[in-house]
């Protein structure tokens, strides 16, 4: 079994007033995950909560920073300096979750949670689960699917 640590040991925080959780090997597109946590990063908890909560009801889009070629531009991105966007809903609702576990874990440390900030989000490709299609006359078509694990750090704010 992994071993797994956080990417963000360098932030140096106080221990005290930081929770953290980690989703390892979640069945996600990184691309999306990517854009998600780019784009929670620095937001309150409640504030990200809400903004997933539209993305999943498709009533708020998720910026495209990096993966942007060819994306639709959506009206309802005009506070963001990016108008390209996507709802991308399964990678949402999987994020969701993860703020919810941090949420219990701030809890639990006994950290005001209404005024913690994301101070870390992040997604990392994981491993490749690697498949293959049968095809005529022996062939075969790869059909792999990359895992993502993505970490949020809080930050209670004083």
């Amino acid at each position: 079994m992994p071993n797994f640590g956080y990417s963000a040991e360098a932030l140096h925080l106080d221990k005290d007033r930081t929770a953290k959780a980690s989703g390892r090997d979640m069945r996600i597109s990184p691309k999306m995950a990517r854009e998600i946590c780019n784009t929670i990063k620095g937001m309150r908890l409640y504030q990200a909560k809400k903004f997933l909560e539209d993305v999943i009801l498709l009533k708020q889009a998720v910026p495209f920073r990096h993966h942007m070629k060819k994306q639709a531009h959506r009206k309802n991105l005009k506070q963001f300096k990016w108008p390209a966007g996507r709802y991308p809903i399964k990678a949402a609702s999987r994020i969701y979750d993860l703020l919810t576990s941090v949420e219990s874990n701030a809890e639990f440390k006994g950290l005001d949670v209404e005024t913690c900030r994301i101070v870390h989000s992040v997604a990392h490709r994981g491993r490749k689960l690697k498949r293959y299609m049968p095809r005529a006359h022996g062939r075969s078509t790869p059909k792999f699917k990359t895992l993502t694990h993505v970490e949020i750090i809080l930050f209670e704010e004083s």
